[in-house]
């Protein structure tokens, strides 16, 4: 994406321009009467339609998304018997067929031994008929429960308040394939041009998109020359206006395991002549990263950062400001300080972090019993689950034999070690065509009055990777409502709802100016 430069132009004269675009009418051979959304009253409407569709139909269909745990295969290992996917597209492949689109294909498709997807094609209208083709994507695996949510809500128990729409996979992304018919079916309820599109839902993302690919390879026959890929799956700085995002880290996630003993040992006899795992671990983890300072220490988890996403990072820090780091749940605390704080004061310092820089975090323990359960025994191991988020341009599967050669080779003690994982390998976005650009800042104009901001984001979209290569020539939009505190992944995860309007209806200007 290419960065707007330290003189950017000012948000009135963006609107100025915005409101002056030159574009057709959109009539012509099979699209008598249509036009393009590029007036205000047409955007108006389009928000309208869509706003109406949300609060009649889209909401209730979440609602009872939410109250289905379908977990990814990786949190579900019987996921076909529990058979929580399979009601997940079930569901939507309901609500798609049941849309008011003319002369569409809909099909769930299922290749043996893999997690299913739902495909559909909706032929293009006017004069944009036969041009470019939109991809939508999205997907209905969640993540597993997590604990801390509030008594009166849990992640299978949806509740809608103050606007919002709590429940797992709300936001992430239950939402996406609903807001994709949604924008389609406003576009031409208002008789306004759109290329054709095709709706390609996964339900195994949040697995790292394993089963993607044969997909990919089958479908890709039947999509044609695919002119824009539009992802809503991604994050947010705010809820003023439309985030596109530049860039995703990629991840490796494994478990690392210290072996000692083949079975736990009174720590009064063993303590001192028998190496704590805990310790060794802790040593390991050293050879990754530094604890003082959470830097990674071997080149192959870094990268240079583009300057462009410096001064994306820049402008991004502008906008937001000390709420870049505000937004998370800090536990309070007595003495100099009122809360736990950041590992950095400088905001652009903290997006780089999250976006550019490898992170290693411990997200799960096995071996280690609950405080109230634990005896004065030395365990015979230890075993932690690792996450390494690394920057986009870095290859995962080059992370992942890093790791494995960092913690097993030379251990202390000659303790037993292991790694097992694997990685995928992050994306940075390609340059924006101008058109887009231009769309993107009346999108968001329209709906928001501020032109569209760009930040990378620190989570991991495998699909865009796997895509981008795919279809190299085609335009890349990843956005999505995943704004502050709406706590993807974590407890109490939302959907703010006005935001989502707007965001469909955002989208549905953006497929129009293709």
């Amino acid at each position: 994406m290419t960065a707007r430069p330290d003189t950017s132009p000012s948000d009135s004269a963006i609107a100025e321009r915005v409101s002056n675009l030159p574009l057709p009418s959109g009539r012509g051979a099979g699209g008598e009467g249509r036009r393009e959304a590029t007036d205000s009253d047409s955007s108006a409407k389009l928000l309208t339609r869509i706003s109406k569709q949300w609060d009649d139909d889209i909401v209730p269909q979440l609602i009872e998304y939410v109250k289905l745990p379908a977990k990814s295969p990786a949190f579900e290992a019987e996921w076909q018997r529990a058979g929580q996917i399979q009601r997940a597209i079930e569901q939507a492949k309901k609500f798609v067929g049941a849309q008011p689109v003319k002369n569409m294909t809909l099909e769930i498709i299922t290749l043996e031994g893999r997690t299913p997807v739902l495909f559909f094609d909706i032929p293009g209208t006017g004069t944009k008929a036969n041009g470019k083709t939109v991809l939508l994507y999205g997907h209905l695996d969640k993540q597993p429960e997590m604990n801390g949510w509030r008594d009166d809500i849990g992640p299978w128990t949806p509740l809608v308040e103050d606007g919002k729409l709590y429940g797992r996979g709300s936001a992430d992304d239950g939402y996406a394939v609903f807001a994709s018919l949604a924008a389609v079916i406003a576009l031409d309820a208002e008789n306004i041009s759109r290329p054709r599109v095709l709706g390609l839902i996964e339900t195994c993302e949040e697995s790292g998109s394993f089963d993607l690919p044969p997909y990919l390879d089958a479908l890709a026959p039947r999509m044609g020359d695919v002119g824009l890929v539009v992802a809503l799956d991604s994050g947010a700085g705010n809820y003023d206006q439309l985030w596109a995002t530049t860039s995703l880290r990629g991840m490796v996630s494994g478990v690392m395991t210290v072996r000692m003993l083949t079975e736990g040992v009174h720590s009064g006899d063993a303590g001192g002549v028998v190496p704590s795992t805990f310790r060794i671990a802790r040593q390991l983890l050293d050879r990754i990263d530094d604890s003082a300072t959470g830097a990674t220490k071997s080149s192959v988890f870094n990268a240079p950062i583009p300057e462009e996403r410096l001064v994306q990072a820049q402008q991004a820090t502008e906008i937001l400001g000390d709420s870049l780091w505000k937004r998370f749940p800090w536990q309070s605390c007595g003495g100099a300080h009122e809360f736990t704080l950041p590992t950095s004061n400088d905001p652009v310092e903290l997006i780089l972090n999250r976006t550019w820089r490898a992170s290693l975090s411990i997200v799960g323990a096995d071996g280690l019993p609950s405080t109230k359960d634990a005896g004065n025994v030395l365990r015979p191991f230890t075993a932690l689950k690792l996450s390494l988020r690394i920057p986009p341009t870095v290859d995962g599967d080059e992370a992942v034999a890093e790791i494995k050669r960092l913690v097993e080779k030379d251990t202390p003690y000659n303790a037993q070690v292991t790694f097992v994982g694997g990685g995928a390998t992050g994306w940075n976005a390609p340059p924006f065509a101008p058109w887009l650009s231009v769309a993107l800042d009346a999108a968001s104009m329209h709906y928001f009055g501020k032109p569209a901001a760009y930040m990378g984001e620190g989570g991991t979209i495998p699909f865009m990777g796997m895509l981008g290569a795919k279809f190299p020539n085609a335009q890349m939009l990843v956005t999505g409502v995943l704004g502050p505190k709406s706590n993807a992944h974590g407890p109490n995860e939302f959907l703010h709802i006005a935001y989502a309007k707007k965001v469909t209806a955002a989208t549905a200007l953006v497929i129009s100016a293709v």
